[in-house]
């Protein structure tokens, strides 16, 4: 039942939500500022900003609810972040803030050429709507246990109140209350973990115990063992995960774009990256407690519940009206940021790899504009779908569909951005001859996962193994056709870390973007 403290707090955080929308909307007269806010955000907004995009609902469900069922293990994926943070802040980061791109798939065009451009770009939208529609699913959850009312009905109300806001207001508006709701997810993690500690006779020492007892802080086998949850599966994962977000991740290249300089962009990634690993860690902790709390506290109502629902359940049961309102909030702030980000992301690359390069050049930036405005409204429809269907899926816990998502779905995209970066030899064409083998073979793993192949033609790898996978294969086929077909011939200046200038040279004064796409097509 929602109580009157509990509303007043969703209330007023959706208010502030909607007004920073509306403000923010009479600021985007042109695609450079719905985009990227004319370049011109602090390093402390951008990095909350990528704090809300990356943490979503997922994590504040899903990881307890992986950790009150299972361990720690999945944990792994996060605890390689630290060493990618560092690629993406000495390597990743120079490479797209030269040249003032907007999207990440217009150095995959200026590197390669048209074609791996553009599956860089649908492999982006595909995976970024098959997110969104699981952070919306999450994100009802706890609404639904407020209110009562259907899980599809709280996913179209949800869609619709964040397509507003973006819509109006652009990267601004998506980046300002990206940094309110990294805020409130903050304050609702601790007051999470704080309600838990409290109930507890043995505080913090009995959840230490308890849990070691049952061995839930464990981080897996650590066996070499393909067809296993293992530590070592689990962290590669995480490593090919993370490689891609901070190398090629729209979400996360735009804002290295938005901000004012490289310095900014920079101490934005080290903010970030230093605030998120001590979060997703408090979250699998505060599983953990959940587990210990109602080994101490039996509650039968438990046994009718899907496990992403109960910490929504012990927040409405066991935590003071109003206050649970703001967790509430905290878990909609989780979900709204990375909502937001990706859609203003997808209506982003739709315009600016899949429209510009291709159409006439008699359309104007307003019209431009209005497409990206229009592409968002699409595609807060289609999550909104997506949000429904996942409702209706058996699962262990979110946080499983979405690993095995990623590996299926994931393509080589990492891999494209690695060779581009790190390689000399390899051309468009090695590239693109690569990229099929790699989608062929993509698509024969994907398969076999779902019984569609007789066993005797399948690989017998858990299903977290098919990105590095699919990956590997992409980078090794890449690189022996560019022995047989010859060395690239493109003008890789500033396009590889062999070839990338001196910072302070022409590191963001280089050959204007659309020149350099326009002899790479």
């Amino acid at each position: 039942m929602l109580r009157p403290l509990d509303a007043a707090a969703i209330i007023a955080y959706l208010t502030a939500m909607i007004a920073i929308g509306i403000y923010f909307s009479r600021r985007n007269n042109t695609t450079e500022e719905y985009f990227v806010g004319n370049r011109s955000f602090s390093g402390w907004v951008i990095g909350l900003s990528m704090l809300g995009t990356i943490v979503s609902s997922a994590t504040f469900l899903a990881l307890p609810a992986a950790a009150y069922v299972l361990d720690w293990r999945q944990l792994a994926v996060n605890l390689v972040l630290p060493f990618v943070a560092v690629l993406a802040v000495l390597i990743f980061i120079p490479f797209f803030r030269r040249g003032k791109l907007t999207s990440a798939f217009e150095y995959l065009g200026l590197r390669f050429g048209a074609i791996p451009r553009i599956y860089g770009t649908v492999s982006f939208i595909l995976l970024q709507m098959i997110r969104m529609a699981q952070i919306l699913f999450l994100v009802s959850i706890p609404i639904q246990f407020l209110t009562g009312v259907s899980v599809e009905f709280v996913v179209i109300g949800a869609g619709v109140f964040i397509a507003f806001y973006t819509i109006a207001g652009g990267i601004e508006a998506v980046v300002w209350t990206d940094v309110v709701q990294a805020l409130v997810l903050m304050i609702g993690c601790v007051l999470c973990f704080v309600y838990i500690v409290m109930d507890l006779p043995g505080g913090v020492s009995q959840i230490l115990e308890a849990g070691a007892a049952e061995n839930k802080f464990s981080m897996g086998s650590f066996d070499w063992d393909l067809n296993e949850r293992t530590f070592w599966t689990v962290a590669i994962l995480g490593i090919i995960n993370w490689l891609a977000i901070y190398s090629g991740d729209q979400n996360m290249v735009q804002r290295y774009l938005a901000a004012r300089s490289t310095r900014e962009a920079r101490k934005a990634t080290i903010i970030y990256s230093a605030i998120a690993l001590p979060m997703w860690t408090m979250f699998f902790f505060i599983g953990t407690a959940l587990f210990v709390y109602y080994q101490s506290f039996p509650d039968p109502t438990l046994a009718t519940l899907e496990t992403d629902q109960i910490l929504p359940y012990f927040i409405l049961t066991r935590i003071p009206a109003g206050l649970a309102g703001l967790i509430v909030a905290a878990v909609m702030a989780a979900a709204m940021s990375s909502l937001d980000s990706g859609i203003n992301s997808i209506s982003t690359v739709v315009v600016v790899d899949l429209m510009r390069p291709h159409l006439s050049k008699k359309y104007t930036d307003l019209f431009y504009l209005r497409s990206a405005r229009t592409i968002a409204m699409i595609v807060s429809v289609i999550v909104v779908s997506g949000g429904i269907a996942f409702s209706r899926i058996e699962k262990e816990s979110m946080n499983d569909i979405s690993l095995i998502v990623t590996s299926l779905f994931g393509g080589c995209l990492m891999g494209l951005f690695m060779m581009g970066f790190f390689t000399r030899r390899i051309d468009g064409l090695a590239a693109t001859l690569a990229l099929i083998g790699a989608v062929v073979f993509n698509a024969y793993l994907g398969f076999g996962l779902l019984g569609w192949w007789p066993p005797a033609w399948t690989l017998g790898v858990h299903s977290y193994w098919i990105g590095a996978l699919v990956n590997l294969f992409f980078a090794v086929t890449a690189y022996a056709l560019s022995w047989l077909l010859g060395a690239s011939r493109r003008d890789l200046t500033g396009l590889t870390i062999w070839t990338m200038e001196k910072e302070g040279d022409r590191a963001e004064q280089s050959v204007p973007t659309s020149a350099r796409l326009a002899s790479s097509e």
